[in-house]
C-alpha cells in the first residue's frame, strides 16, 4: 500500500526521532561541504580530488577492503592518492558526514563499526522507504522502465559471472536507482540513496561472496517479473527479503567478533521469503 508522503514523515520522525537531526543529501562526494581549500581558490580540479577519493574509499568501504574499526590513516591515504593533506581530512569529513567513517579525539579515523541495534534502526528505516517507493513503482510503471531495468540487469548478471564485485556494485547501485527513481518523488528517493550508504559497512560482510551476488542477481529479476506482473504482494516480499541477508549475515558477524555485546535477534526468513531468495529462478 502506497504511503503518502506526509504521513511517511510522521512514521518516520515518530518512530525514529533522530531522523530529525539527519544532514542534508546528495551525492556521496558533495554531501558534505566543509570549509576548507577545496571550496576556494583551488577550485574544481582539487573538488575532482576529494570526489576520487571519497567514491574510492566508500567502494573499498562497501566490497570489504576497508574493515570495521579499521585505521584509516592521513599520511597512508597522502601516499595512496597522492593528495594534499586537507584533501585527505575534507574526504574523511564527508565519508564521517555519510556515516561510513568515525573520528575520535587523539585516535584519528577509522571505518565505523556499526551496533547490531543501529543496524536494526537503519534496516527498519530502509524498509519504510523502500517498500512504499516499490508500491508506487508498481504504479507508474511504464515498458520503458522495464526495458531499462532489464538492460542494466544483464550487465549486472555479467559481473557476477566474472566474479567481478566492484563491476557487480556498481551495476548494483544503478539499477536500484533506475528502480526507484520510477516512483516519481526525488525526495523519497534521495533517503532511500542516503540510508542505501549508511548500509555499505553492513554490506561489505557479504557482497563478495559469489552466492550473496547469485541471489541478488536472481531477486532483480524476480523484481522486474513482478513489476510485468503488476503483483504488488510479491514485488513488497522481494523487496524486504532482499535487504535481510545482507542485515543477518553482519549481525551474526559482529556477534561471533564480540561476544558480551548483546542486542535483539531478528526474527528469522519466513518461508516465503526463503522461497522468494533462493528457490525461484530468474526469468531474463
Amino acid at each position: 500500500m502506497w504511503v503518502a508522503p506526509h504521513d511517511l514523515s510522521i512514521i518516520l520522525l515518530t518512530k525514529y526521532p533522530f531522523l530529525r537531526h539527519t544532514p542534508s543529501m546528495g551525492t556521496a562526494a558533495s554531501r558534505q561541504q566543509p570549509q576548507s581549500p577545496t571550496n576556494g581558490h583551488h577550485g574544481r580540479s582539487a573538488q575532482r580530488a576529494v570526489h576520487s577519493i571519497v567514491e574510492q574509499l566508500e567502494e573499498d568501504i562497501v566490497l570489504g577492503f576497508l574493515y570495521p574499526r579499521e585505521r584509516l590513516v592521513e599520511d597512508s591515504l597522502i601516499e595512496r592518492f597522492r593528495a594534499k593533506r586537507y584533501a585527505v581530512r575534507e574526504a574523511l569529513a564527508r565519508l564521517e558526514g555519510l556515516g561510513l567513517v568515525e573520528r575520535l579525539p587523539n585516535r584519528g579515523a577509522m571505518v565505523r563499526a556499526l551496533t547490531p541495534s543501529e543496524v536494526e534502526d537503519i534496516y527498519a528505516v530502509r524498509e519504510i522507504l523502500e517498500t512504499a517507493a516499490a508500491s508506487e513503482v508498481l504504479r507508474r510503471v511504464t515498458p520503458e522502465i522495464v526495458d531499462r531495468l532489464t538492460q542494466i540487469q544483464r550487465r549486472h548478471d555479467q559481473a557476477a559471472s566474472d566474479s567481478d564485485p566492484r563491476a557487480a556494485f556498481r551495476t548494483n547501485i544503478e539499477f536500484h536507482h533506475a528502480f526507484f527513481s520510477a516512483c516519481d518523488n526525488a525526495q523519497l528517493v534521495e533517503a532511500i540513496e542516503h540510508f542505501g550508504q549508511k548500509a555499505h559497512c553492513i554490506r561489505s560482510v557479504s557482497i563478495t561472496r559469489q552466492e550473496y551476488l547469485e541471489r541478488s542477481r536472481n531477486e532483480h529479476w524476480l523484481m522486474i517479473q513482478a513489476l510485468r506482473d503488476r503483483d504488488e504482494d510479491k514485488l513488497i516480499a522481494i523487496c524486504r527479503a532482499h535487504m535481510r541477508v545482507a542485515k543477518d549475515t553482519y549481525i551474526e558477524s559482529y556477534r561471533r567478533r564480540f561476544p558480551d555485546h548483546r542486542a535483539s535477534a531478528s526474527p528469522p526468513l519466513t518461508e516465503h521469503e526463503i522461497t522468494v531468495g533462493a528457490k525461484l529462478k530468474p526469468t531474463p
